[in-house]
């Protein structure tokens, strides 16, 4: 499990799932093979499966704790559902819950659950099916959404060509949570407390935001899926293939690595793999991930 500290601010991840999901042409057409050679020394095999040619992605939570509060900063995929195209991810059955309350958080104790956008892979366990019905994982949660992004998904959702919206999980996992009063819509920038900022970082989806912890002067991004690769940090224009608007996602990325690299910042991803954190520099040509 891997546990940082910012300030008084203990992060831990929550492990769903971390293996080869897509292969490097699909997930990024402008890869090649001089550019796979060029980072073979540090891609394999944390972030590339070289026997297979696939990319390594991780899905997984951050626990953080400060002070007497416990926020969840999203909730993966989620156990029993089906995911088409995606069958690394379809009809889970992972003990996540067992792995949360290792990092130190049994689900009636978290009190925030924090979703940077609304894909199926970052709401998942929202909620949880009991007698028929889907209820709150976290019952004494507040959940802080987007605004934007529940909007958007919201009209997707009601539109008969395109709904249910995320393979049915906004109805699943978003719906309930929103429809019972527990969901906070913020639209950012936003400060939920003395400590963390919401800051909007829209393009991979129309109302994605990060997560700014401030705490004894040291700065963390919780950045879902602003990029989902440490290959993004050298090449800030791949984009991975699903956005709502991808010029929007390119420049969300930028602003999000020169903020990262000019506070000097840890960076916590929602998909990169091992360490699954670290910094990125500023670079002559851009950045570097320092993880």
């Amino acid at each position: 499990m891997s546990v940082l500290a910012v300030g008084q601010a203990k992060i831990a991840r929550v492990e769903e799932t971390y293996g080869p999901t897509y292969r490097v042409g699909d997930l990024f057409p402008e890869c090649n093979e001089e550019i796979l050679a060029a980072h073979r020394h540090w891609l394999a095999p944390n972030h590339y499966d070289a026997a297979s040619g696939f990319i390594k992605l991780s899905v997984h939570s951050w626990l953080l704790q400060i002070g007497r509060q416990k926020i969840l900063i999203d909730s993966c995929c989620g156990n029993n559902k089906t995911k088409p195209g995606r069958p690394f991810w379809t009809m889970l059955n992972v003990p996540y819950l067992d792995r949360l309350a290792a990092a130190g958080a049994r689900p009636e104790e978290i009190d925030f659950v924090m979703c940077t956008h609304l894909h199926h892979d970052h709401v998942g366990w929202n909620t949880q099916l009991s007698n028929g019905r889907w209820v709150p994982t976290f019952p004494n949660a507040r959940y802080v959404i987007s605004k934007p992004d529940f909007e958007y998904y919201q009209k997707v959702d009601a539109d008969p060509k395109n709904g249910p919206a995320e393979m049915g999980t906004f109805r699943e996992c978003v719906l309930p949570i929103v429809e019972g009063g527990r969901a906070e819509l913020v639209t950012g920038p936003h400060r939920l407390n003395d400590h963390l900022e919401i800051l909007p970082a829209p393009g991979h989806s129309a109302g994605h935001v990060v997560f700014k912890l401030s705490n004894g002067g040291e700065h963390a991004f919780f950045i879902g899926d602003v990029f989902h690769h440490l290959l993004q940090v050298y090449y800030p224009h791949w984009n991975f293939p699903k956005n709502s608007d991808a010029e929007q996602a390119r420049a969300s990325r930028r602003m999000v690595l020169e903020q990262c690299a000019g506070t000097g910042a840890l960076v916590f991803p929602g998909h990169v793999g091992a360490p699954f954190a670290g910094r990125i520099e500023a670079a002559a040509k851009g950045f570097v991930p320092r993880f």
